[in-house]
């Protein structure tokens, strides 16, 4: 059996997404993630070339310019309001908010900032407008079964982590 990473393997890994410029530790996954290979896009595609070939222990490092992936950053999505006017619920920095317009369209925000008079949120993808490194461990490499290719991941119960709280990184 051939453990590297290929098509349909199932792929067990961790990883920090890392500001280049602040050197900040932007993302860190607490658990790690399983994927099956070439059969879902949870991963930039430049990270999942890197991967391709690679077995359990390789660490691998990887730049994306977030911009590509998310476009540049857009200052209309930001919005500040009195204190006064947000619900005590959502008053606490890196809570996430969820609208739709009237179209259907749904956006996310993430309050970003607080004062003694004011609230600011921010809808834009929080690697909106970075460029950072992918630092990826790889845990382990196995044949992927059946029902995993096709759920395209585990399908074992992980631990329950709202969407809100997770950042894309396809």
């Amino acid at each position: 059996m051939n453990n590297t990473i290929q098509n349909t393997k199932y792929v067990e890994l961790a990883y920090r997404v890392i500001d280049q410029k602040s050197g900040e530790v932007i993302v860190a996954v607490e658990f790690p993630i399983g994927y099956v290979h070439g059969v879902n896009d949870i991963l930039a595609p430049a990270v999942t070339k890197e991967l391709e070939g690679k077995s359990a222990g390789d660490v691998i490092e990887v730049p994306i310019d977030c911009n590509q992936l998310y476009g540049p950053r857009d200052e209309s999505l930001v919005f500040t309001d009195r204190l006064e006017n947000v619900p005590k619920e959502y008053r606490e920095v890196g809570t996430t908010l969820h609208s739709e317009n009237d179209k259907g369209e749904k956006q996310s925000f993430i309050v970003t900032r607080i004062d003694d008079e004011t609230l600011t949120v921010d809808g834009n993808n929080p690697l909106c407008g970075r460029i950072v490194n992918f630092n990826l461990e790889i845990l382990g490499v196995r044949d992927a079964v059946e029902e995993e290719i096709e759920a395209g991941g585990s399908i074992e119960k992980g631990p329950d982590i709202p969407d809100a709280l997770t950042v894309p990184i396809h």
